[in-house]
């Protein structure tokens, strides 16, 4: 899974960095590189420090909002079975 090691460090380390909460932390493996007040100016650094490598910028909270999208989309084998 893509970034799957930079996700288990935000969840490990999210007690410490809830003080910086609404900003947007740059995790770079296991290593919390920084934190920003705009997502422009995270992902801007991490292109910079990175390249291609993988890195995460999310917004620092405590508890998530899940968000839920829907479509109205007819499975391929409904098409077959009509």
């Amino acid at each position: 899974m893509a970034l799957e090691k930079e996700l288990a460090t935000y969840n490990a380390k999210l007690p410490d960095l809830i003080e910086h909460q609404g900003k947007f932390v740059l995790i770079h493996g296991d290593d919390v590189v920084d934190f920003y007040v705009a997502y422009e100016d995270a992902i801007k650094a991490g292109y910079e420090k990175f390249k291609l490598e993988p890195f995460l910028v999310k917004q620092v909270c405590m508890t998530e909002t899940v968000h839920q999208f829907t479509r109205n989309i007819m499975p391929c084998n409904a098409e077959r079975a009509a």
